[in-house]
């Protein structure tokens, strides 16, 4: 096949991008966010074996922490210089740093190599979701937008299924051609980043017309000053106790961060990493918030789910991955349902109301679920909640793109992106000191019941080796293993079983009181009409405009 037959034909004029190109386009950005998104959930799952094989189990929280702190400070900093010097080159060199941590990753001697190399990854993961989303912006028009970023959901969704399943395959392989298993869980994204960077190199040629503008490099070090503390306590703060000296001090330096964030963005005004006066922006203010209050229900409530599934249903990682294709399915019908809408009638105000309700109603029944619940019927909440978030996620990033400057396509898009990863981070940490404060008790409160029942009585009885297992498996400490519970006959796990359903029960309560304000914020979401030309057309027109003004006499 020749040269001219696989490379995209140039855009009619600048700035507009058929059918095709755009599909072409969307290829090469969709494995970049694949990769983000399926790095997460396939190291969550096999991080106990890394962690057991690299003597580390002590400070496994590490590896993660640190990929979250440089992923969710990078992110606006990708957003902004991204709208000053093009999208290529720095969706490019995230996917680069991504392919580059991932390596070191795999080469890891000890955990905190490990965290050191994942905070590396974490600086690439930064610029694959939001760069991604903004360059769809950049080549579709509102109206039309919605339509494509549906196959980002969907990404997302394959990954939150595969990352599982991936994950414990590699896990449960202790030897793969001399190499240990949970290795090929960080080198698996290194054929896939050179081959994204292959296909966006060729592809990706977006109009750019570099303005310049200072780089607010003092808002960046008091973001950074800000948001690690913050972020290290909400990942620590429960194992180091949220009221302890080490908490005490991040919150105090965090909140110092912050106030000089806020004061170096008024004194920077337009060149500001996040300008203030884009809060002015309806639209953009009631996106910023209804993300970071989705993401404290979306990620902390749906952390949940596969945690029930193992533990309560006592599936495998693997298992409950695929279990949990109902909520991929509903992303993707979502994503494809609404996406529809908005295209062909122009509207979009109601279906983030719409889905926000979806998503409010599978927390509810998700807390009403218990560890005797048929598994269909917990599918079919997934399958809810999955339509809920197609509802949500897309209309609201296409809101906040159309009602922006198109110059600040970058910034608006990672500024949502950025409360969405904050508040899923709060909500995390929310949900698991919930989770883990309740548990105990409730496991107890389980076993005193099951003691009245003759047979329990017998079980213990014909199983006395396993009375060991219920004293340890009812305090925290003892909680910190679980796969024990796979050990005990069905009787004697039952009630295991039932404190655990039934404090996360509490979670997914807990989390829909937090959707309920996810609901409220939406609703002051304004109605406007949807631009019929990509952000990419509207610069160049402003640039032609720009031109034509200046060479008239």
């Amino acid at each position: 096949m020749s040269a001219s037959a696989t490379t995209p034909a140039p855009p009619a004029a600048e700035g507009d991008f058929t059918h095709r190109q755009i599909m072409t386009i969307l290829a090469g950005l969709m494995m970049g966010m694949f990769l983000a998104a399926l790095d997460q959930t396939i190291v969550a799952t096999a991080i106990r074996t890394i962690a057991d094989d690299l003597h580390g189990f002590s400070v496994q929280a590490w590896a993660t922490t640190a990929f979250l702190i440089t992923s969710t400070i990078s992110t606006p900093l990708y957003g902004k210089l991204s709208d000053i010097y093009g999208r290529r080159r720095f969706f490019l060199a995230a996917i680069g740093i991504f392919v580059v941590g991932s390596a070191l990753c795999g080469m890891a001697g000890d955990m905190y190599q490990l965290a050191a190399y994942r905070a590396v990854q974490g600086i690439g993961a930064g610029g694959l979701m939001s760069l991604a989303l903004a360059i769809i912006g950049d080549i579709v028009p509102p109206r039309e937008r919605a339509k494509y970023q549906g196959y980002f959901l969907a990404v997302f969704g394959s990954a939150s299924v595969l990352g599982p399943v991936l994950g414990g395959l590699f896990a449960e392989a202790d030897d793969v051609f001399g190499i240990a298993g949970w290795r090929y869980i960080f080198y698996i994204n290194v054929p896939l980043g050179l081959l994204a960077m292959a296909v966006v190199a060729r592809v990706l040629h977006l109009p750019h017309h570099r303005t310049d503008h200072r780089i607010d490099w003092p808002g960046a070090l008091a973001l950074i000053v800000g948001l690690v503390p913050l972020l290290t306590v909400a990942e620590q703060g429960r194992d180091w106790g949220w009221d302890s000296p080490r908490a005490i001090l991040c919150y105090v330096v965090g909140v110092v961060g912050l106030v000089a964030f806020v004061l170096v963005e008024r004194a920077y005004r337009d060149e500001a990493l996040l300008p203030l006066r884009l809060f002015r922006n309806r639209t953009f203010g009631v996106g910023a918030a209804s993300s970071f209050v989705v993401g404290m229900a979306m990620f902390g409530g749906l952390m949940m789910v596969p945690l029930y599934l193992q533990i309560v249903k006592g599936s495998s990682p693997m298992v409950a991955g695929l279990q949990m294709i109902p909520f991929v399915l509903g992303i993707m019908a979502g994503s494809i349902l609404f996406g529809q809408i908005i295209f062909r009638t122009g509207r979009y105000r109601f279906i983030p109301i719409v889905g926000s309700a979806l998503m409010l109603i599978a927390l509810f029944l998700f807390s009403l679920i218990t560890a005797d619940t048929p598994l269909p019927a917990t599918m079919a909440i997934m399958l809810l909640m999955g339509l809920g978030l197609g509802g949500n996620m897309q209309p609201i990033v296409t809101a906040v793109q159309n009602a922006v400057s198109p110059r600040e396509i970058g910034t608006a898009t990672s500024a949502v992106t950025f409360f969405r990863q904050m508040g899923g981070t709060l909500g995390t940490a929310v949900f698991l000191s919930v989770l883990f404060a309740a548990v105990p008790g409730r496991i107890r409160d389980a076993f005193t019941s099951a003691q009245s029942s003759p047979e329990f009585q017998q079980a213990l009885r014909d199983h006395p080796d396993q009375a060991q297992a219920l004293q340890a498996g009812q305090s925290t400490e003892g909680l910190n293993d679980t796969s024990f519970i796979n050990t005990l006959t069905d009787v004697i796990a039952h009630p295991f079983k039932v404190g655990f359903s039934e404090s996360m029960s509490l979670v997914f309560l807990l989390a829909a009181i937090i959707m309920i304000a996810g609901l409220i914020v939406v609703l002051f979401l304004p109605e406007l009409p949807l631009q019929n030309r990509s952000a990419a057309a509207a610069r160049a027109a402003e640039a032609a405009e720009a031109r034509a003004a200046a060479e008239t006499p």
